[in-house]
């Protein structure tokens, strides 16, 4: 969830951590990841689209459908976006038994489902495990089993599951133990209805990092858990959340991945070479993909950033091994990501707001011998070299290479 003009307990996404993490690990020691439904579950990071980073609360069936004819369309569906993500403000009030109800905005949520599924894609849906959601509509708690059955009715594929409304029952407790212990129950309490549909749903942790939830995402089901605050249409932004993940590589695998939050391609407040900074950073980290923008008004730029093939094949990359930062020299930061094949792809960054040169050696990677090289962005082969690799980056630009024996 972003923060936006609905409601002022969206705030709520930014509140500081109020919990101290070591006392809370040596109360809840770390198990072993489990998977939400199955192994085949997120298999690889989950594309597709959310539609929170450009509609917001302005989101409705119509949109919707368009959002999905346009995922066809543009040829991203055959790049490998699946998901058609709807977020928050499509809930309604509940019947007389309890069960959930969508708003006017959404007649008929189970047409939808059938309309996404009938152009190959799958359908998204966004709760939280709290009374209310971040926009204020209705959340799931205490009615966990009855939402994952409404979920399933309808033909969802994919839950994204936001800690907001939970935050003010965590005040209650009387220990950060306590506190920590209560949103990993309601976590719990959600996987465990989501298994009894039977259904194979995408479960996503939208908790923002706290309590290090990479060390403990996976023992509650979450086949995706995000790492960071909420990501903003701006490069300082954007840099912030994604250079932070380094360290994040050993928790992330088939199944349960780091999230650092949506795309912000194509939304105009970053400039070309920033947005590939962001798709290249994304793709080393293993991290989904959901873009969010509005695909029906995508310039060809954006389209060829967001399906560019390459790129794709490195975020896809069924080894499952995020990547992370091999160092660091002032704002020139290279990291490296092993690949299925023994290829490793290497991105050259540069955070400064100005040209600068990189370099490095490829024995750094682990190469003893000649190497062959590709420019991903040039679309172009470098040839065999060895020995050391020198490039100018863009300000705010970024190199990224595929290097393999």
């Amino acid at each position: 969830m972003q923060k936006g003009p609905i409601m002022p307990t969206m705030v709520c996404c930014k509140i500081r951590r109020t919990r101290l993490l070591f006392a809370v690990l040596a109360v809840f020691p770390l198990v072993p990841p489990v998977m939400a439904q199955s192994p085949t579950v997120a298999a690889t990071p989950p594309m597709g689209w959310n539609s929170w980073n450009h509609f917001a609360h302005k989101i409705d069936d119509a949109t919707v459908r368009a959002q999905a004819d346009a995922m066809v369309s543009s040829g991203m569906r055959d790049a490998g976006y699946l998901y058609i993500n709807i977020d928050d403000t499509w809930e309604g009030d509940r019947d007389a038994q309890g069960v959930i109800q969508t708003n006017s905005k959404f007649p008929d949520m189970k047409a939808l489902a059938d309309y996404v599924h009938g152009k190959g894609l799958k359908l998204g849906i966004y709760s939280s495990p709290g009374p209310k959601t971040c926009a204020n509509f209705e959340g799931s708690y205490g009615h966990e089993e009855q939402d994952a059955r409404s979920y399933a009715n309808w033909g969802i594929d994919y839950l994204k599951y936001d800690l907001c409304g939970l935050r003010e029952i965590m005040k209650t407790a009387d220990s950060p133990e306590a506190a920590h212990k209560i949103m990993v129950d309601a976590y719990i309490k959600m996987r465990d209805a989501l298994r009894k549909t039977g259904r194979p749903i995408v479960y996503s942790l939208c908790q923002y990092g706290e309590d290090a939830v990479w060390q403990w995402g996976p023992s509650v089901g979450g086949n995706l858990w995000r790492t960071t605050g909420d990501i903003e249409d701006k490069y300082d932004r954007m840099e912030q959340i994604g250079f932070r993940q380094a360290g994040l590589a050993k928790f992330a695998g088939p199944g349960h991945w780091n999230d650092p939050d949506m795309l912000e391609i194509g939304n105009g407040g970053m400039n070309a070479h920033e947005y590939r900074t962001h798709m290249s950073l994304w793709a080393i980290l293993a991290a989904p993909l959901l873009a969010g923008n509005d695909l029906t008004t995508m310039s060809p730029e954006t389209i060829a950033l967001l399906t560019n093939r390459e790129v794709i094949a490195i975020d896809q990359d069924r080894l499952g091994k995020q990547g992370d930062r091999l160092r660091a020299e002032g704002p020139i930061e290279i990291w490296t990501r092993q690949l299925a094949d023994g290829s490793k792809a290497v991105a050259l960054f540069n955070r400064h707001p100005a040209l600068l040169d990189a370099q490095f050696h490829f024995r750094e990677l682990g190469f003893k011998g000649a190497v062959k090289v590709r420019d991903i962005w040039a679309a172009k082969d470098l040839g065999t070299l060895q020995g050391i690799y020198r490039a100018r980056i863009p300000a705010h630009g970024v190199v990224l290479l595929l290097v393999s024996e």
